[in-house]
């Protein structure tokens, strides 16, 4: 029995023996006169000489350090070296550790049983190499791996992403400016998109410019925004002075996504000369833009502020006052609370995701505002109003572009609030605009709102985005539903002058019309204008003439809540109806700075209320047709009739053009004269000087 014990111990270790004598590593010329067993350790130190040789570090004022190499390669029965995969987490790293390891030489193949093989490796390498060093080794094999990998190919991925550190090897650092190449939203700014609607308005374009916001993707098919950013960049050697002066604060990007971070601020202080107030403004922001693959889009803005006010400009805030006891509503903002000393406390938040299933569609779901035209102000639909929440389809193809507007609005007036609610109410828009001609648009729109009563809830009868609404209307009930309908028009007579316009006809009585007797029923509103590019031979130099009337009635409706507008803010021009204005406007930009030039006059017409005149004379869009002065004998501008002349100057310099955070200052005239002071409206004239530091995503409009 020991006999046999004995026997059995020696064939095992000879066994070990004979089957280490059949496994044969790779051999480098170096390594020819080493013994089997010291042939591994040869091949590893010799592979990394060889890798260290060849390998050229990147060499970056923001240097590489303290990363690594994840390499995966076979040695083949030619003793070739074949790169399978590597990982990184600096792209400029993996390419240079793959033209090092084409520069590898061939060498003895591996051996199993006395026969060529495959054998693969999967290694670390440290970086930068150093003198000496070696690899952190996951695994190697000797057998035919590739028949292996055939058979096992999931479990050799799971194998192989453990061991690789899945998480370390996510790449994060590939940002190249992805956001000027996406579908992502460019924020509503006057001043930023003056500069793109001169590129995008030039003679034989087939671009379409009265649906705002834009998106990158579709500005860069007719402006250079890599170019532009590129030519405002400036030599910045640290880390903060790029972050402060070129570069969003926050990058990240990989292989399928990116997105940026950047906080913002919008801090103003001035004096109010009338009132004899120091105004200041507060507003603490984030704003963050992403995309996952190619179809997928996001953005979202925060805004925390206080402000106090300009007098006209307070009053205007209180005179919207919801119900509920908060003192106000800041237009374009929001609902603001007492923050006490006339301060208003407001805060504001917008998103978005956008789905783009083809090059011809785009779904967005979100929470914000809207433009329609291209002019200056919209008859159609303004950014005037707070975000509201929406879903938007768009469709461009040809030579049309047509969009369908779905959203809940709110109307927030204690006369209407039911159950202490604010009364919901909806509106659904179409849009469609066709380039008739290389020098010709033409767009048609039409919008009905109608009210969440009776458990009506959001009308599945104005879904249909191809349907004519004032057949439904008058199905539903005449007091059911407001619709509106209208046209649009731009006509470039050359690159640099266009000519455009607006009518809207809001419960239209062709009728009354031809009859020219002044009938309430006559609800229309006419924009002309006319933009000069370049103007005077001026590189960007913009100067812009409008001319808007609307008559009396306008935008209201017998059911005061379907009134053409959102939480007490009109949906297109600030002022209501009632009234007429010119405007002259100048725009300039040089480089990272920029001028602006603004003169306004009008004449307005409010109610009169005093004496017990309590008449509804056509310019507040709150009140009840019911109420109206007369069926005829209407005017544009009756009632309290008050001139209007505002007057704006204003020099800045863009700190930073990728968060697009200013520094600005500005002087404001206003002035006001109506026959009859009243709670609404009273003469007065008022020089305001300001000064800021703001992230410009969003319009300030004090001209009201």
């Amino acid at each position: 029995m020991k006999f046999l014990f004995t026997f059995l111990i020696l064939l095992f270790f000879n066994l070990i023996s004979a089957q280490s004598d059949m496994e044969r590593f790779p051999v480098f010329d170096g390594c020819k006169e080493k013994a089997s067993d010291q042939l591994e350790d040869c091949f590893y130190a010799r592979l990394y000489v060889q890798l260290k040789d060849s390998y050229r570090h990147p060499v970056k004022k923001d240097s590489i350090k303290n990363q690594s190499v994840t390499i995966r390669f076979e040695v083949d029965r030619e003793g070739k070296f074949v790169l399978i995969r590597t990982d990184a987490l600096k792209a400029s790293v993996k390419e240079g550790m793959i033209k090092a390891f084409e520069n590898l030489p061939q060498v003895e193949a591996p051996t199993f049983n006395g026969a060529p093989t495959y054998m693969q490796f999967i290694l670390n390498i440290p970086i930068p190499m150093k003198d000496f060093g070696s690899f952190q080794v996951y695994s190697s094999s000797n057998k035919d791996l590739k028949k292996q990998n055939r058979k096992e190919e999931e479990e050799d991925s799971l194998a192989f992403a453990k061991a690789n550190e899945e998480y370390s090897t996510i790449l994060t650092d590939q940002y190249d400016r992805n956001q000027l190449r996406s579908d992502a939203i460019i924020p509503l700014s006057y001043q930023r998109y003056h500069r793109y609607e001169a590129a995008m308005n030039r003679v034989g374009n087939n671009a379409h410019t009265a649906v705002k916001p834009y998106t990158f993707n579709y500005v860069d098919q007719y402006f250079d925004l890599e170019a532009e950013r590129e030519s405002l960049l400036k030599e910045r050697e640290t880390w903060l002075g790029r972050k402060w002066s070129n570069e969003h604060f926050f990058e990240v990007a990989g292989k399928d996504y990116w997105f940026v971070v950047d906080p913002g601020v919008d801090l103003q202080v001035g004096r109010d000369s009338r009132d004899e107030v120091t105004t200041y403004n507060n507003t603490r922001l984030v704003h963050v833009s992403g995309g996952i693959g190619s179809q997928i889009t996001f953005g979202t803005s925060i805004q925390e502020s206080q402000g106090r006010f300009p007098g006209y400009f307070e009053r205007e805030v209180r005179l919207r006052a919801p119900d509920g006891g908060n003192p106000g509503i800041v237009p374009g903002r929001g609902i603001a609370e007492d923050g006490g000393e006339n301060i208003f406390d407001y805060p504001v938040a917008t998103g978005y995701i956008n789905y783009k299933p083809s090059k011809y569609f785009d779904l967005q779901l979100g929470h914000g505002q809207h433009f329609i035209g291209d002019g200056y102000r919209s008859l159609v639909l303004s950014d005037n109003s707070q975000p509201f929440p929406y879903f938007k389809l768009n469709a461009k193809f040809w030579k049309l572009d047509y969009t369908v507007l779905y959203t809940s609005l709110r109307d927030v007036r204690s006369e209407v609030t039911a159950d202490d609610s604010f009364r919901t109410k909806f509106m659904t828009h179409h849009y469609l605009s066709w380039n008739a001609t290389k020098r010709l648009n033409i767009g048609l729109f039409e919008s009905v709102l109608w009210q969440d009563d009776n458990q009506r809830g959001f009308d599945f009868n104005y879904l249909n985005p191809m349907i004519f609404y004032q057949s439904i209307e008058l199905q539903t009930g005449s007091r059911g539903g407001n619709a509106l309908l209208g046209f649009t028009a731009k006509y470039k007579f050359t690159d640099f002058i266009t000519a455009y316009g607006q009518l809207t006809l809001d419960e239209f009585s062709g009728a009354s019309v031809v009859r020219g007797a002044g009938s309430y029923q006559n609800k229309s509103a006419y924009q002309v204008g006319v933009k000069w590019q370049n103007a005077f031979k001026l590189p960007n130099l913009m100067v812009q003439l409008e001319y808007n009337r609307v008559r009396p009635y306008t935008y209201s409706h017998n059911t005061v809540v379907l009134n053409y507008a959102n939480s007490n803010q009109a949906l297109a021009h600030p002022w209501g109806a009632n009234f007429y204005e010119t405007i002259l406007i100048g725009r300039y930009t040089k480089d990272r700075w920029y001028g602006i030039a603004k003169a306004i006059y009008g004449e307005r017409g409010y109610d009169i209320l005093l004496h017990g005149d309590t008449a509804f004379y056509g310019g507040n869009i709150y009140g009840s047709e019911d109420d109206r002065i007369s069926d005829n004998g209407n005017e544009t501008v009756q009632g309290n009739i008050s001139n209007f002349f505002f007057g704006h100057l204003e020099a800045g310099y863009v700190i930073n053009p990728a968060s697009r955070l200013k520094v600005f200052g500005q002087v404001i005239y206003r002035s006001q004269n109506p026959r009859f002071n009243n709670d609404v409206v009273r003469g007065e004239s008022t020089v305001w000087l300001n000064f800021g530091l703001r992230t410009d995503i969003m319009n300030w409009s004090f001209d009201r």
